[in-house]
């Protein structure tokens, strides 16, 4: 993978990649989310490896995009994405969008592990995972267009409900309407996240991978993929 800056990867049955911007709450600048996607793709061709768990090092998960860390700033200077807002749009677009269809398309099953704040960003990268399990201080507040899954998640009336009042939703709540899976105790939560993990890993690994596909293509064949690629679209009006 090279040099490793803001995530910690440890490739193994169950492997894990990790946040690992904690002075900043796990925010995502674009070099963050590059490590993440050459991760994602490691674990993935890596015929070790049958889970993949995403979590966030320090008190939160992530809180959202990073918007404004000198580091971030000054790579955005470095790539001249402060000028040229063609590319920056196409960057945008990779990072935020790209890079996360790619990981709800990943072959192996992958889960997120949420525990503290889950903010826009966070929230959408947890989105697309297969699985969430959270802790009980766990918050999300949803992204609005750049990976749009909150309709799929808890349905339409729910999200725009929760989507035209921008409130935090809690893990309780969010578990009750089926967006998180299960909800754990803090304290709790990385080991029952890794004996879930690891009970997928000891199942026939044909049989994981081909139930994932089906319910991919079956979440395509009601537009999950079209719906997606036009939130993104809107999303100059939307924000």
């Amino acid at each position: 993978m090279g040099i490793i800056t803001y995530i910690i990867y440890e490739p193994r049955r169950v492997a894990r990649i990790k946040l690992n911007r904690p002075e900043y709450r796990n925010a995502l600048s674009h070099v963050m989310m590059e490590e993440m996607d050459d991760a994602f793709e490691q674990a993935d061709a890596d015929d070790n490896v049958e889970v993949i768990v995403l979590s966030g090092e320090g008190t939160d998960f992530c809180a959202g995009h990073d918007l404004g860390s000198e580091e971030h700033l000054a790579e955005m200077a470095k790539r001249g994405l402060d000028k040229d807002k063609k590319a920056e749009y196409y960057a945008e677009k990779r990072h935020k969008m790209d890079m996360r269809l790619g990981w709800h398309y990943l072959s192996k099953p992958t889960i997120a592990m949420v525990h503290g704040w889950c903010i826009f960003g966070g929230e959408m990268i947890s989105a697309a995972m297969d699985i969430i399990f959270a802790s009980e201080d766990a918050k999300f507040l949803p992204g609005q267009a750049q990976f749009f899954t909150l309709p799929w998640d808890v349905g339409p009336r729910k999200a725009k409900e929760i989507l035209y009042e921008h409130r935090v939703v809690s893990a309780r709540e969010a578990c009750e309407l089926g967006w998180v899976n299960r909800v754990y105790l803090k304290e709790r939560l990385e080991a029952e996240t890794l004996t879930f993990a690891n009970r997928v890993a000891n199942n026939f690994r044909g049989r994981v991978r081909g139930l994932k596909l089906a319910i991919n293509h079956m979440m395509d064949t009601m537009g999950f993929g079209t719906e997606i690629d036009y939130a993104w679209h809107t999303k100059s009006y939307i924000s």
